[in-house]
């Protein structure tokens, strides 16, 4: 058993935390600079930075966890890879990522019920499960899996169907439950509930907007993670400067994160 995967564990049974998601070097230890106790790949960060479209299995199963084990490497914390489906739509498959997530010393995996098909975006309940089912054998105290509904992410508003997935998937072993895109807070309370008491993840509130920390807590969220919100944020920054840049101005500047600051933070800094 990792000491990884026992803080990460540890943090699941205590107050609601943030789990915020980095998706390179940089902003891995920027990210652990400011305090946050765990970190989260994002394939989104991921996909984007190499000028794909996220959640398309447009990424390796090697990349993915390479790039999660990068962030745990500079970090020392806690990192949950954001592994999409599992690599593959077999039980076998997703077995084999769980245990390449484990030799990459990750404390924590996500695994999606989506099949990477746009014509039938969600794998069939029984089969789904059986993912879920395999994976949370391979994973017993040695990684916490998350087990992840994305009906509202795929045009599927179904929030019985939902709850009725995040169920098995809580019968069947998985430790932590996710279902991105939920509509209000009224669900997200109906998700914990019918859960409870395993933890639940939540991106930073309901599809009708960000709510404070407090609030999602008060529902009995354990966990909230951005997803890829910090990237667009900055990409947003971005944006920003070049229309700045192309009417001549250069203030943008005074908020930038300087070379040295970051240069500290890396291991070829500290010797």
């Amino acid at each position: 058993m990792s000491a990884a995967y026992e803080a990460f564990h540890a943090l699941h049974q205590g107050p609601c935390f943030v789990m915020p998601n980095p998706w390179d070097g940089a902003s891995a230890v920027l990210l652990a600079r400011e305090g946050f106790a765990a970190l989260a790949s994002t394939s989104l960060g991921i996909a984007f930075a190499a000028g794909l479209p996220d959640a398309r299995a447009a990424i390796s199963r090697e990349a993915a966890i390479a790039n999660a084990a990068l962030i745990a490497r500079l970090t020392g914390l806690p990192v949950n890879g954001d592994l999409e489906d599992g690599f593959g739509p077999a039980p076998e498959d997703v077995v084999a990522t769980v245990e390449a997530a484990i030799a990459a010393g990750l404390a924590g995996l996500g695994i999606e019920d989506i099949t990477a098909d746009p014509a039938r975006p969600i794998h069939d309940f029984d089969h789904a499960v059986a993912r879920i089912a395999a994976a949370a054998k391979a994973a017993r105290g040695r990684i916490v899996l998350t087990a992840r509904c994305d009906n509202f992410l795929h045009g599927r508003p179904d929030l019985d169907d939902t709850i009725r997935r995040l169920v098995a998937f809580a019968e069947v072993g998985a430790d932590v439950l996710y279902a991105p895109g939920l509509p209000d807070m009224d669900s997200i309370r109906a998700v914990v509930r019918a859960v409870a008491p395993r933890p639940v993840n939540v991106v930073f509130g309901p599809r009708s907007g960000p709510v404070p920390l407090e609030e999602l807590a008060a529902a009995g969220v354990r966990r909230v993670s951005l997803g890829g919100a910090l990237y667009r944020h900055a990409m947003g920054a971005l944006v920003g400067a070049a229309r700045e840049l192309r009417a001549g101005r250069f203030a943008f500047m005074r908020g930038a994160v300087t070379t040295p600051e970051v240069t500290a933070l890396l291991p070829t800094a500290k010797g």
